[in-house]
């Protein structure tokens, strides 16, 4: 009886210091310093027009390579731009620095003719709705995940912009509806059901700039066309930015910008692009013999 409880003791060093280890990484990232920070002077947003321009920016990750490299764009209230281009041409880091994940090295982004430096991070996110390839629910129930950027948003607008994504319908089917347990990362939902309820979250935050990046890449056909009806909703009178890595979801944006090595290819329409017989038109070209060789 004696021998047991030594034995537990002799092995509790080593569990002191597993714990310290793991408390020291984390005390670390804890007291480490954003690189972005608010300047005393920051502002909060009221109303949002979304008018978005960028001035000669760029930006690179590491000094040797730039990823954007002097761009110049200016996108109108309520206007759906399409992003396109090769891997690494810089989509996503385009939209990283418009959500202010990161500053530019180089010139200036203005939202609604104020620079973002001169906004409080908060303020800016709570006006940005981002709709993502693989959507995160985290454990809770299907209506704190739609509530997610609103705690304080009451059950009937959770209804609400549950009916505006198309997952009202399947929500009331679960086992306790909308108190349904979605498990870690939504476990328990479809592909589809987790891509409707994230749609959902977004409508629900009443943001001015939609943020789309391929939200129906992964999913069926029928699943494709709620989603696709979901979205319509969610960018209705909204500044809508879309990565594209199908470019057949790009055909309703007002204008395609097309990167090519951190720079602005091309911008234009669809058709006014395809005609133009340049980096799109290839790209299309290359997707669509793809396609060919996939349905042999």
């Amino acid at each position: 009886m004696f021998y047991g409880p030594v034995q537990r003791l002799s092995h509790l060093t080593d569990q002191v210091e597993v714990a310290a280890t793991a408390a020291e990484r984390v005390f670390e990232i804890l007291d480490s310093k954003p690189e972005v920070r608010d300047t005393k002077d920051a502002i909060s947003l009221g109303e949002v027009k979304g008018e978005i321009t960028l001035s000669n920016v760029s930006f690179s990750y590491n000094p040797e390579k730039k990823v954007l490299d002097s761009l110049n764009l200016q996108i109108k209230p309520g206007e759906m731009i399409g992003l396109a281009g090769a891997s690494g041409s810089g989509k996503t880091t385009l939209v990283k620095l418009i959500s202010r994940f990161y500053d530019p090295d180089e010139g200036t982004i203005t939202l609604d003719g104020v620079d973002l430096r001169q906004i409080k991070q908060r303020s800016l996110r709570e006006k940005i709705g981002v709709v993502l390839q693989e959507p995160f629910l985290f454990h809770g129930s299907v209506a704190e995940n739609i509530a997610y950027g609103r705690p304080d948003a009451t059950r009937e607008e959770i209804i609400n912009a549950a009916k505006a994504a198309n997952a009202h319908e399947f929500i009331v089917h679960l086992p306790e509806g909308y108190d349904t347990e979605v498990g870690e990362r939504g476990a328990r939902l479809s592909g589809g059901e987790k891509q409707r309820i994230s749609i959902a979250r977004a409508i629900v935050n009443r943001p001015s700039i939609i943020i789309l990046d391929e939200a129906t890449s992964s999913v069926d056909t029928a699943t494709e066309r709620m989603i696709q009806e979901a979205l319509e909703n969610l960018i209705k009178g909204k500044t809508t930015i879309a990565i594209a890595h199908r470019l057949s979801t790009l055909r309703n944006a007002d204008r395609l910008v097309i990167l090519e090595k951190g720079k602005i290819a091309e911008i234009g329409t669809h058709d006014e692009l395809l005609q133009k017989d340049g980096v799109y038109a290839k790209l299309v070209r290359m997707q669509t013999e793809i396609a060919k060789v996939r349905a042999v």
